[in-house]
């Protein structure tokens, strides 16, 4: 870890701007640009700070970093990004991926899918992620060089895969059912949260009532009037901090959500691995169905029914010289496939050990920044509770001084 990028270089997005342009359809398009700014930290001496290097990315180019990691390193649970659009929002919230504070959240979160990247032990030393940070010009045309689209799994063929594998790695299968039950527990968590969000805002701003009648009250009171007009401004400045606290809550809610997102990440290792058991297991048995069919034409016998068979009884049997020469081409074709099938057992035996080492790592991070984030909302909540004890507080000593 000590030679990871997050330790050699500082990395933030530090702002979002608004641009309009034209799309590959030659339509204009409205989208937002992030500008990543970075720092090499080892030149930074006797005080004086290495100058900022800086590039803007839009999260179109995001995205296609992380499909290159994710089709390049099949292995790694690679970082989520955070939403292209808002989701499990409470109703006051805007779900517009062009709204300010949406915006904001997403700059911090895409801040943090860099940081993920620049400290993860073999993601960080990826040069086109390098490139991503450093180079503007000519970024997009160094990944399609890489030619990564062409190894991607097709949607399909791991839908397949998932049915058709014979002897599924049992860790692999119980990780799999993991990842979609934290998905479904994260969001039904977050549902809730907003519900109670909604829940929230209408209490406080209630109180903006309690604020208003009880300025009204104090217009006709004399001797009780300064007391009632106090009380009711600390009702005001109550019902108008829900903004603000709600506003922190979604930075929490954020952190949730990058472990709905990295729940799909988690799967993708798994369906890679399906994918290679697949491929092992239809190989073992074209192999088999080679060697059978060798043995059967130097023995002369038929072992199972095939239309090769009926056609030599109807068309008469091959001679020495042609079934020698299939037995040659069935030879040649069963070394090969022994040793891809040495290769493929190698292959996914390095799969297995790589991909373990990783999801290991994820699990550690995953449960301290779990345990950080329900640690922090869980203060958050304590401390919106006691400044409603305190405005009460305050309101009953402008009651007792009336």
């Amino acid at each position: 870890m000590e030679d990871c990028l997050a330790k050699k270089m500082e990395i933030t997005v530090s702002e979002a701007e608004k641009r309009t342009g034209r799309n590959a359809m030659n339509m204009q398009e409205t989208y937002t640009a992030y500008l990543i700014e970075t720092r090499a930290v080892e030149t930074q001496s006797e005080g004086q700070c290495a100058p900022v290097d800086s590039l803007w990315r839009r999260y179109s180019e995001f995205e296609l970093l992380r499909n290159y990691l994710s089709v390049t390193y099949p292995h790694i649970v690679v970082p989520p990004l955070p939403e292209k659009r808002a989701d499990f929002v409470w109703h006051k919230l805007s779900a517009d991926n062009m709204d300010p504070d949406f915006v904001e959240r997403r700059r911090i979160g895409l801040e943090n899918f860099l940081l993920r990247v620049a400290s993860h032990p073999v993601l960080c030393q990826d040069k086109i992620f390098y490139s991503f940070l450093t180079q503007e010009a000519g970024w997009k045309e160094m990944v399609n060089e890489t030619g990564f689209q062409l190894k991607a799994d097709s949607r399909l063929k791991a839908l397949n895969a998932t049915f058709r594998v014979k002897n599924p790695d049992k860790r692999f299968t119980e990780l799999k059912h993991y990842s979609d039950e934290l998905q479904s527990v994260i969001s039904h968590l977050l549902r809730v949260r907003a519900r109670v969000a909604d829940r929230l805002y209408g209490v406080y701003k209630v109180h903006g009532n309690y604020g208003r009648v009880f300025s009204e009250w104090s217009a006709i009171e004399k001797e009780m009037g300064d007391g009632l007009q106090s009380a009711g401004h600390h009702m005001d400045v109550y019902a108008a901090s829900i903004d603000d606290i709600l506003e922190e809550e979604e930075h929490y809610a954020d952190q949730l959500k990058e472990y709905l997102f990295y729940a799909e990440a988690l799967r993708a290792v798994c369906r890679k691995h399906e994918l290679m058991q697949y491929d092992l297991e239809m190989a073992a048995q074209d192999l088999t169905t080679k060697k059978q069919q060798c043995e059967e034409l130097a023995t002369g016998t038929v072992r199972t029914f095939s239309l090769k068979g009926m056609t030599s009884k109807l068309f008469g049997q091959e001679t020495p010289e042609q079934r020698e020469a299939k037995i040659k081409v069935l030879e040649e074709q069963i070394q090969e496939g022994e040793e891809q099938l040495k290769s493929k057992n190698l292959e996914g035996r390095d799969f297995v050990k790589s991909a373990w080492a990783d999801i290991e790592r994820f699990k550690e991070q995953k449960n301290h920044d779990l345990k950080e984030a329900l640690i922090s909302y869980a203060v958050m909540q304590i401390s919106m509770c006691k400044k409603g004890i305190q405005v009460w507080t305050n309101a009953k000593e402008c009651f007792s001084k009336m």
